[in-house]
Order: structure tokens, then sequence, then C-alpha cells
């Protein structure tokens, strides 16, 4: 059995990879690790996205979590980042989603957080996995009043939104926004907290049946919105993925404003105010070098890590910085909360929006994005991580960042779950970076195969 835990928590085909049985039993061995050392009756937040395998999950999820003796509070569909926000608010202490973000309907996940909001290190989910591995023999086993039971918060999603509307001062009257709820878990909040705002708004898929989350919409999918905003003269799109910890944005003549663009934006904003801490904004490897250049011509600060919000966090927490995230529009605010979160996300854009007084795509326009290619070179697994000590390869790559003079640069990883290494060029010259792609993942297959 290979590792339960991927990159964000357990996920896998509904009812076929992410069983009934394995929700209960990770609703057993995750409330037991994660309360084990309370002295009172835990209390363990659930919610879910929009999916038609999310009651079937949640139940079995719950049935494990009462097993050991927890109270559950079931909070509905609500955004993952309500989650990780409530779950602080509430005294809670954990908090579970039921959902596989971006993915197709057929499948589903299952992700923890801590008391604290934040989501679990590799060493928590190992626990959680070893007992699972175990089949739970050492699980407490309560009877009687002991046993946990259910209740509902029905205003966890109406807290979440006040949370949201707290963070900015004023309102955003005049703006006229276009939104992509995705049909999950954003389509109640983020019409409700951008009307409140006092926003004009104007919502596609909101209407949720179970089988059509992210099916040719929201931040997978942005062509919908793109040709939306245009024909309805919006000033600005914003497009959530399937449990809103992520958003992406179109500017007012249909281009996409992406990550890395939202993160530029909102950073040097920040930096003007004297609010970015350390005058840094923590991107991964794979963020665009337009950033870089646009950070030195503005004396901001780009620290990358490896790919994952969880690298990016852990840099944040490690070095106290408060706005990072990543290309894919999962960006994260400390000073308001845990997690990446789409809505958090669009309300502090729309922000900086009114307060310029200017169009988004001049906004976006402090940072020019250099032409990205990436090419899958096809290896054996067994030398997929050789290419680190190949003298061939790396002779070349270093040429080619030589032949760049700082304007572009070569990025090669190994892909996790196939026998690939991923070739990103990056550079001004679309055709250039190209050809040398091709070029470099010859050699690669060359040396690897």
């Amino acid at each position: 059995m290979g590792r339960l835990f991927g990159t964000d928590g357990v996920r896998g085909v509904a009812n076929l990879e992410l069983t009934p049985k394995l929700a209960y039993q990770l609703g057993q061995a995750g409330a037991y690790v994660l309360t084990g050392e309370t002295k009172h009756t835990p209390k363990i937040l659930v919610g879910m996205d929009t999916r038609i395998s999310g009651d079937m999950l949640e139940a079995a999820l719950i049935s494990g979590i009462c097993s050991v003796g927890a109270q559950v509070v079931s909070l509905g569909v609500i955004p993952t980042p309500a989650i990780a926000y409530l779950t602080r608010q509430y005294d809670a202490d954990a908090g579970v989603v039921i959902s596989a973000s971006h993915n197709p309907f057929e499948y589903n996940g299952i992700k923890f957080f801590n008391s604290n909001g934040y989501k679990l290190p590799d060493a928590i989910e190992d626990k959680i996995e070893e007992i699972i591995l175990n089949d739970g023999e050492d699980l407490p086993k309560p009877v009687a009043q002991n046993i946990g039971f259910k209740c509902y918060q029905e205003n966890a999603l109406e807290d979440y939104v006040n949370f949201i509307k707290g963070t900015i001062t004023g309102d955003l009257e005049g703006i006229k926004v276009a939104i992509d709820c995705a049909n999950g878990a954003s389509f109640q909040a983020a019409p409700m907290a951008l009307l409140d705002l006092k926003a004009d708004v104007s919502v596609i898929n909101n209407e949720p049946d179970g089988t059509n989350i992210n099916s040719g919409c929201g931040s997978t999918h942005m062509q919908q919105l793109q040709a939306y905003v245009k024909e309805i003269k919006a000033d600005i799109g914003l497009a959530f993925d399937g449990d809103a910890d992520r958003v992406l944005a179109v500017d007012e003549n249909g281009n996409i404003v992406d990550g890395d663009q939202i993160m530029a934006i909102i950073g040097l904003y920040l930096k003007e105010k004297g609010m970015l801490s350390q005058n840094t904004i923590v991107a991964t490897v794979m963020s665009n070098m337009g950033l870089d250049i646009m950070a030195k011509n503005n004396g901001l600060n780009i620290e990358k890590t490896k790919v994952g919000d969880r690298y990016v966090l852990e840099e944040m927490l490690n070095k106290g910085y408060m706005l990072g995230g990543e290309q894919s529009g999962h960006i994260i605010f400390l000073d308001h909360n845990t997690t990446g979160d789409g809505l958090l996300t669009a309300v502090q854009l729309l922000k900086v929006l009114k307060e310029s007084g200017k169009k988004l795509s001049e906004l976006a326009g402090v940072m020019q994005i250099l032409p990205q290619v990436l090419i899958n070179a096809k290896v054996t697994n067994e030398k997929k991580y050789k290419y680190l000590d190949d003298e061939v390869i790396k002779k070349m790559c270093k040429e080619l960042e030589d032949e760049f003079k700082g304007e572009g640069r070569v990025l090669i990883r190994p892909s996790g779950t196939e026998p690939l290494v991923r070739v990103m060029i990056e550079g001004k010259n679309k055709d250039v970076i190209t050809r040398r792609a091709k070029e470099l993942v010859r050699v690669i297959e060359g040396r690897l195969s």
C-alpha cells in the first residue's frame, strides 16, 4: 500500500479509491491523533464541497469520528479556507474538509486542519496512516454516554463571510464584478460577500447539481468567464476552483491575470502602504520569472520554495513573511488566514482595484509574463532522479542559463507519479525557448532512457 496522503490530503475516485470504509478509518484515526491530548470531549468541524459523493463520505467520516468519542459540528457545503478560519473561531480541536479541490466531480478527498487552522505536517499524517494500516487496533472504543455525537452550526457561512468582509475597510461600490463559482463551494459565499460589500455582481456557474463542479468552468477552465466579462463589460472577473481555496482573475479586456500577477499587484500595494512584512513575497520555483524582474525593479524580494502551498506556508511561518502563493491562484495572507483563501484574495484584489482607480489591465501591467515552455522527457523510473548527477545534462543547462543572461531560466524536475522528467524553459522569445527545450529533452531522453 502506497502512502495514503498526497500533497493535499487523501484523494481518489470516490467509492473506488476513496471508499466509505477509508473515510470511516480516516475519521477514527484523524480524530484520535489530533485530539488525543485533550482533557474534554473533542470538537471537530466537518465541511464539504458540492460533489455528489460528499454525503456518502461525510456519513462515513462522521461515524468514524464519533466512534472514538469526539463531537462533530457539521457545517455542510462551505469553502475549504472557511474550515481553517472557523476551527480557530469556534475553538474546535480540528477541522476536516471533504473535497477534491479542482479535480473532476468523480474524485473526492479528505484533508485535515489542526486546532490552529493549519494543514497537517507529514509526521502527523504518518501517525494517522500507521493507525489505519494497523486496522485501528489500539483505538479507544467508548460506550454509553461517551460515544460522540453530531450537531449543526447553522450560521457558519455567515460567520465566514463576515470575517472576509472585515479584512478590508470601506466597500466595493462602483466596481462591476463577474464571478465564476465553478459550481463548487463558493456558490453562496462569494456572491454574498461581494453583494454585502456593495459591488455590482454578476454570477455564473453557481447552480451545483453534484456532478457539474469544475466542469468546463472555474479557475481550471477560464474561457467562459473571459467571454462573459467582455459581454457584460465588467471591470474584473473572478474564477474560483471547486473548494474556493484559490482564485484567478480576468481583466476588463478578457485577459487572464494569474496568481503571480495578483501577488505582484497586492504586494506592491502593501509595500507602498508599509504593510508588507520585510517587503517580501514567497513564491515557488514554478512562478514566472517576470515576477522576479518586477520585484527587482520595485524594491521587492521574492523568496522561492518547492512547488506546493505547504512549502510556501512553511517558509512564511519560518521567516515571518505574510504574503505568499502560487501561479495557480492559491494565495496565503497570513495576517488573515492560515491557508490559501480564494474569497479573501478576491476581496483584497478588489480593494486595490477600487483604491487605485486604475483598470485591472493597468495594474497587471506592472509584471511582464515571460513565455514558458514545458515539455516532458520520457525516461525510466529508475533513472528519473539521475539528471542531477549527469555531467552532460548539467553542462547543457548551464550553457542555456548563460545564453539567457538573466532574462530566462531552465528548470528540470522529475514527475512524482510518472516516468518523466519535466523540462521548463522560460525566456523572452517563445520560438527560441521551444527549440532549446526540445533539444534538452532529446539529450535527457538519450541519457536517462
